[in-house]
């Protein structure tokens, strides 16, 4: 690719030539009225900083005669999310497969231009040129995602939109919304309105990680009502973004249970837990608890479209279950054979729940324990061992290993990172991510529907820090699961001026020589620790589900002791 393109995710192909157009305040754009959102779209994203109307003409004015002229079509030709960008000195032609496609090729001429485009207001002094080219791209997955935590620190409208309009930039078309946890329940749902007067706000907040951190005695909360939901999904969608909400269970439920205390075993919390790490509450196995939960998700679905529902299942330690004489007589009367069995049956009652409702269950690879039920999506996240068993099983998967793409890993060892946990992950190691593992067969491997980054808020606890952990890596994770093929150099390089455009755009990226004195937390304890330990400890958790795997995973020891 020339090296006057920074284009991020890089295409499939594109071919320079001499020239260029220059968008001046008479260029209008040609497009039937059929497409008039499409022309809506590239208005708002090229309008505030030229200042030109970039007004709509007849699509009859878009014969081959017309100059001066920005040409969308669609084209049955290409598949949905495919485009095309023919940029000649008279005229500019995009071509989608649909709507989706279009916008991408939208996406990638906004890129063509300088910089200052991505600013909000008109900047002066700037020509408005693009080089001669013609682009031909096309997505290599389908489902290409950013899972952002509001649970553990809340993030209002405005900063989720700011994300989405980001992501949407960067083609990246799912934005899994972890709405609820031990900490904070943040979702409007009228049946239980305590779940957010209660389950809402916690009194303080831990601050740091390990046996040394403390706690900062300032309460934090917040949710969205149902218009704000509303808000966030079509907002999205406009964008061509998917909202997957997440309602967690059986586990990550102190929240839930601190407003309704019915749903869990033993006594009740006072509050949302203030703390990090596993929680060790649990919903019980009551009929009256499904259903409640099945009430929570008929008001999710009338709110996000999605085709998935994300229901947590992950981090359900099961001590409760195993000590509790009720829950233990509801296992002998279902004939649940042991814990990890109980959990399957509750994962069970609400895919079949969902399911009755045109939905599908997506939850995190520890729905696989005791058996998966029959509609579900996994991620996997615990490494690839989920994503190969639930593909080899005839179950659709979606790539999100830590060790590959936990954007709230620390980005380096030095001491002046942001609070340190985890091993360092870099935007080259977020590059190297393939959501396809090595190990399936072409017919396994069609149950990828993709990848996504996770991106965990324990210790963001500002839109700042939120800037900081997501870019410039969500640029590689975009790459990663969009682009046909890696060149680690070439992205380094377009990255250089990507991160212009991040700066126009107002991104308090991480820079590549480091952290800002500003980003340090000496406020703050750590818990680092090296990528060899996470691994082992990564392998340890999967041993439950590994027997039904065969193979020696790719990178992993034959002896996962050495």
């Amino acid at each position: 690719m020339s090296s006057e393109f920074s284009l991020i995710p890089a295409p499939r192909s594109v071919t320079t030539s001499s020239g260029e157009f220059t968008l001046t305040s008479d260029t209008t754009i040609v497009v039937d009225d059929a497409l008039a959102d499409a022309a809506a779209e590239l208005q708002r994203l090229v309008r505030p900083a030229t200042g030109f109307a970039l007004d709509r003409a007849p699509s009859a004015d878009g014969d081959a005669a017309a100059q001066n002229v920005i040409v969308i079509d669609e084209d049955a030709a290409l598949d949905d999310e495919a485009y095309a960008v023919s940029v000649a000195p008279e005229r500019i032609v995009i071509r989608g497969g649909s709507r989706a496609g279009i916008r991408w090729g939208i996406h990638t001429l906004r890129q063509l231009l300088p910089p200052a485009i991505n600013r909000s207001a008109r900047v002066t002094g700037v020509a408005w040129s693009i080089p001669c080219c013609e682009i031909s791209d096309a997505p290599r997955f389908p489902w290409r995602g950013l899972m952002l935590d509001v649970a553990r620190h809340f993030l209002p409208v405005h900063n989720v939109l700011r994300i989405i309009d980001l992501i949407a930039a960067h083609k990246l078309n799912t934005l899994h919304l972890h709405l609820t946890d031990d900490q904070g329940w943040r979702l409007q749902i009228d049946a239980f309105p305590k779940l957010t007067t209660r389950g809402g706000w916690r009194s303080e907040s831990q601050v740091g990680a390990g046996p040394a951190a403390t706690t900062n005695g300032r309460p934090h909360g917040g949710y969205y009502s149902k218009d704000d939901a509303r808000e966030i999904v079509a907002y999205a969608a406009e964008r061509g973004v998917t909202v997957v909400p997440e309602i967690e269970m059986p586990g990550h439920v102190q929240a839930a249970l601190a407003a309704y205390p019915e749903w869990g075993i033993g006594e009740a919390p006072d509050e949302p837990w203030s703390g990090w790490g596993v929680n060790t509450r649990l919903l019980n196995l009551e009929e009256s608890t499904v259903d409640a939960f099945r009430s929570i998700l008929d008001e999710v679905i009338e709110l996000f479209p999605s085709p998935y529902i994300g229901i947590g299942g992950d981090e359900a330690r099961k001590d409760e279950w195993a000590v509790d004489d009720r829950t233990q007589q509801l296992m002998r009367e279902r004939g649940l054979a042991d814990e990890e069995a109980a959990q399957s049956w509750f994962i069970a009652q609400i895919d079949a729940h969902l399911a009755a409702r045109g939905r599908r269950a997506f939850g995190w690879d520890e729905i696989l324990e005791g058996g998966l039920a029959p509609g579900a999506t996994v991620a996997s996240w615990r490494g690839r061992t989920g994503a190969i068993i639930a593909a080899r099983s005839g179950h659709d998967v979606v790539l999100c290993p830590d060790d590959e793409v936990y954007l709230d890993y620390r980005q380096s060892d030095s001491p002046d990172e942001p609070v340190q946990v985890g091993f360092p992950l870099g935007v080259d190691d977020v590059y190297a991510f393939d959501p396809l593992p090595p190990e399936l067969t072409d017919d396994e491997a069609r149950h990828v529907l993709g990848g996504q980054a996770n991106l965990w808020s324990e210790h963001l606890d500002s839109p700042r820090t939120v800037d900081y952990m997501l870019f410039p890596r969500l640029c590689a994770l975009a790459e990663a699961v969009w682009s046909e093929t890696k060149d680690l150099e070439g992205f380094r390089s377009r990255l250089g001026g990507h991160l212009d455009r991040l700066d126009a755009a107002g991104v308090e990226y991480r820079h590549p020589d480091g952290p800002r004195p500003w980003h340090s937390r000496p406020d703050a304890a750590h818990k680092p620790i090296t990528r060899e330990e996470r691994l082992a400890i990564q392998r340890a958790l999967v041993e439950n589900i590994r027997g039904a795997l065969d193979v020696t995973l790719e990178g992993e020891p034959s002896n996962p002791a050495q």
